[in-house]
C-alpha cells in the first residue's frame, strides 16, 4: 500500500507540472495570435501614413492626377474626388486653378490621354435595335455641333437630321456634317421656306399664336415646321424613335442598366407613344466658360426630380432672384415612337392626329440644357434680333422673362454692367449655398458627359472627321470639277424670316379665317417655366 501511494504521489506530481506547462504555453499562443494582427495593423497604418503605400485602384492614374471643375465644392467630393478617383483627369500642371479648356482639350497625343474611343465603329448599324433619331434646327459652328453629335452616338443615337442656317451652313461646316454617315443637311432655302408654308401644319390654327412675331417666336415656328419634315424622313430611314433637341443640349440616359439611351428606349413599353425628359438646367461657377460641354457640371434639377417641399422650401435660395427657378424653360423634352399621324406640338412635345399619345415620365434621365454657359451668348442673342429693349417690345420677342431681362441689359448697359449683372444672375459663386443646395439635391454634380467628350476628343475622333471631311473634298473636286454645284446650297436668304414671301397678306387672311372656324384645337407647347409661388397658391386653394 506504501508503494502505491508513494507511485501515485509522484504521478499525481508529474500530471500537475504537465497542466503547468500547457497552460504556460496556451497563454503565450493567444498572446501572440492577439499581438500579431495588431502589429500588423499598427505596420500598414505607419507605411501609410508616410505615404509609402499606393492605392492599387489608383494605380492606374497618374499622381499628378486633377479632378473635374467643380468637384471641389461638391459634398462627395472627399470620398469620390482623389487623386484616383475614376473621373480624375490628367494635367501636367500641378496648379488647381489650371485651365480646365486646356486640360480638357489636350491632344490625343498625351501620353496620359484617354484613348477609349480610338479604332470606336461610329458607322455601324448592324442589328441595332431599337433605332433613333435627332432633329435640331441650329446655327452652330463646328466646334459646338460635332461633340454634340458624337456623344450622342455613342449612346445609341444613329441618324441626325439637322436644319442648318448661319454659321452651321457654311460649307466649312456642313462638307464636315455631310461626310459623317448618318447625318442628313436640310438648307433652309428659299424652296424649303416656300414647301413649309404649303405643309399640313402651316395652315392649322394649333400653331397660329406663334405666327408673325420676331426672335423666340419666329424660332419656334421653324422648329415646329422642321420637326414636321423630320418626321418623314425619320419614317423613310426606318426609325423607331424621334427627339427634338437643340445643340446645347445633351441625353442624360440615367436610370437604365447601362449609359445608353438605346437601352434606356428599349425598356419601354410597347404601348407608350411619348417618353418625357425633364430638363436640368446648367448652373456655371465661373464667368469665362469658352466650352460648357467640358467644363460644366453642376446642374439644377428640374420641379419633378425634387420632393414639392424640398423645391418649394429652397424656391427663394435656388431662384436668386431671378424671374423663375429656371432661367429659360422648365418643360423638359420629349422622344416620340415614329407612327402613322405623328405630329409636333411645338419644339418640346409631339402628338397625334387620331389619338391622344400615352405618354410616360422619366424619373432619373434628364435633358443637360447649358443655357447662358457663356458671356457671350449675352450679346450673341441680342445680335440675332431687332426688337426695341423696352419692356413692352421685349414681350414680342421672347417668350421668356429671362430671356426679356437678359436681351435688355444686353442692349443698354456697359461692358462692365453686363458682366456684373452675368455674375449676379446666371454664375453661382457662393460656394456655401451651392453646397447647401447639392446636399439638398436641389443642385447635382453630373461628369458622365464630360467624361465621354473628353475622351472623344483627346481619342482625335473630332479632328478625324475634320481631316476625313477634307479628303472626302479633294478626292470629289478632282473628279467633278469645282464647276458643279449642290442645288441645296444655301443662298443668300439663309437666316431670313420663314413668314415672308409673295403670299404672306393672303397666307394672313386666310389663317385669320381658320382661327374663327376651328377654335377647339389645342395650341402648341411652348417654351415654360417651372412652376412658381403663384401657382403653387392656386393649387392650395382649388383643393380647400
Amino acid at each position: 500500500m506504501a508503494g502505491y501511494r508513494g507511485g501515485s504521489s509522484v504521478s499525481a506530481s508529474t500530471g500537475g507540472g504537465g497542466s503547468a506547462v500547457a497552460a504556460a504555453f496556451s497563454t503565450r499562443l493567444l498572446l501572440l495570435l492577439t499581438l500579431l494582427p495588431l502589429a500588423l495593423a499598427a505596420f500598414a497604418f505607419a507605411l501609410q501614413w508616410r505615404g509609402g503605400m499606393r492605392d492599387p485602384a489608383g494605380a492606374a492614374w497618374p499622381a499628378d492626377a486633377q479632378r473635374f471643375p467643380g468637384m471641389e465644392n461638391s459634398p462627395l467630393s472627399s470620398s469620390h474626388g482623389g487623386a484616383g478617383s475614376y473621373f480624375a483627369v490628367s494635367s501636367s500642371s500641378s496648379s488647381p486653378g489650371a485651365d480646365c479648356a486646356e486640360i480638357l482639350g489636350r491632344s490625343a497625343a498625351s501620353s496620359n490621354g484617354i484613348s477609349l474611343y480610338r479604332g470606336w465603329s461610329f458607322d455601324s448599324e448592324s442589328a441595332i435595335t431599337p433605332k433613333i433619331c435627332i432633329t435640331g434646327s441650329t446655327s452652330a459652328s463646328l466646334h459646338q455641333i460635332l461633340p454634340w453629335l458624337y456623344y450622342h452616338k455613342v449612346i445609341g443615337v444613329s441618324h441626325f437630321f439637322l436644319f442648318v442656317e448661319g454659321e452651321a451652313a457654311k460649307p466649312a461646316v456642313t462638307s464636315v456634317l455631310e461626310s459623317i454617315r448618318g447625318v442628313k443637311i436640310i438648307y433652309r432655302t428659299k424652296e424649303l421656306k416656300e414647301k413649309q408654308e404649303k405643309s399640313r401644319i402651316w395652315n392649322e390654327t394649333w400653331l397660329a399664336g406663334f405666327f408673325y412675331k420676331p426672335c423666340n417666336y419666329e424660332l419656334f415656328v421653324k422648329q415646329s415646321l422642321n420637326m414636321e419634315m423630320a418626321i418623314i424622313m425619320a419614317r423613310d430611314a426606318g426609325m423607331d424613335w424621334i427627339i427634338h433637341l437643340d445643340t446645347d443640349e445633351l441625353i442624360h440616359p440615367a436610370g437604365a442598366r447601362e449609359y445608353s439611351l438605346r437601352r434606356l428606349l428599349l425598356d419601354v413599353p410597347d404601348n407608350v407613344d411619348m417618353v418625357i425628359f425633364p430638363n436640368y438646367e446648367s448652373s456655371i461657377e465661373r464667368d469665362d466658360i469658352k466650352d460648357p460641354f467640358t467644363e460644366v457640371s453642376m446642374f439644377k434639377k428640374n420641379y419633378d426630380h425634387l420632393p414639392k417641399d424640398t423645391y418649394f422650401g429652397l424656391y427663394k435660395e435656388a431662384t436668386r432672384g431671378n424671374p423663375n427657378y429656371f432661367l429659360t424653360y422648365g418643360n423638359g423634352k420629349s422622344a416620340a415612337r415614329v407612327q402613322e399621324h405623328l405630329r409636333p406640338n411645338g419644339a418640346h412635345r409631339w402628338h397625334n392626329y387620331m389619338k391622344s399619345p400615352n405618354e410616360i415620365k422619366l424619373e432619373e434621365a434628364a435633358i443637360l440644357h447649358y443655357t447662358y454657359t457663356k458671356f457671350s451668348d449675352l450679346t450673341s442673342r441680342r445680335d440675332r434680333c431687332g426688337c426695341k429693349p423696352t419692356k413692352e417690345d421685349v414681350k414680342r420677342c421672347f417668350i421668356l422673362e429671362f430671356d426679356r431681362l437678359a436681351f435688355i441689359i444686353a442692349s443698354t448697359a456697359t461692358e462692365e454692367e453686363m458682366r456684373n449683372w452675368y455674375k449676379e444672375h446666371v454664375v453661382w459663386t457662393d460656394r456655401d449655398t451651392n453646397l447647401k443646395l447639392l446636399r439638398k439635391s436641389v443642385l447635382t454634380r453630373i461628369y458622365a458627359p464630360m467624361a465621354i467628350i473628353r475622351g472623344l476628343k483627346e481619342s482625335g475622333v473630332f479632328t478625324n472627321a475634320v481631316t476625313s471631311a477634307k479628303a472626302q473634298s479633294k478626292t470629289k473636286s478632282s473628279n467633278m470639277g469645282l464647276g458643279n454645284k449642290d442645288p441645296i446650297q444655301p443662298n443668300g436668304t439663309a437666316g431670313q424670316s420663314t413668314l415672308e414671301g409673295s403670299h404672306g397678306k393672303l397666307q394672313a387672311t386666310v389663317r385669320k379665317i381658320l382661327e374663327m372656324v376651328d377654335t377647339q384645337e389645342e395650341a402648341a407647347m411652348p417654351p415654360m417655366s417651372p412652376p412658381g409661388f403663384l401657382e403653387l397658391t392656386e393649387s392650395v386653394t382649388a383643393f380647400s
